[in-house]
């Protein structure tokens, strides 16, 4: 996993709409929370997103943008975010080459893991936080750690 004071890795992957996002590009304007969950519209990846979601205003005020990473299709990522609104974009890493630049570990060497990762606008890692079984703290550790940055 990486680790706070790490550089975030750049990428580029798919939104929904099938257009690009670049990290680089939004670290011009925003920090980013960026979180890696296993899979669309299941129990604790519904939780996290909608916890997200609830709380979107609240860390679009601290200055971050929250972006939402697993290796569901473009497809399944657009059907789960129209389902819960979710105001944030979701990435689609099929090829799972983002989860590895992150080192996101597995679970049960199985399941994809559930990491979280607070990048400020100069790309170092703020906060790195690695729980399968706790999605909501995901959340409200990452809007604590933002709160002090």
């Amino acid at each position: 996993m990486l680790a706070v004071g790490d550089n975030a890795p750049d990428f580029e992957l798919l939104k929904p709409d099938k257009t690009p996002f670049r990290l680089s590009e939004v670290l011009k304007s925003k920090k980013v929370v960026l979180y890696f969950y296993p899979k669309d519209d299941t129990r604790g990846c519904t939780a996290e997103a909608c916890s997200f979601r609830d709380l979107y205003q609240v860390f679009q005020e601290q200055g971050a943008e929250v972006v939402g990473i697993s290796s569901d299709d473009t497809e399944s990522h657009h059907k789960f975010s129209s389902k819960y609104n979710l105001p944030f974009v979701l990435l689609s890493d099929s090829t799972r080459k983002v989860r590895k630049l992150y080192q996101v570990p597995k679970t049960l060497a199985l399941i994809p893991g559930r990491v979280t990762y607070v990048i400020d606008q100069s790309g170092i890692v703020r906060y790195a936080f690695n729980s399968l079984m706790k999605p909501l703290e995901h959340v409200s550790g990452a809007l604590e750690v933002l709160k002090t940055i």
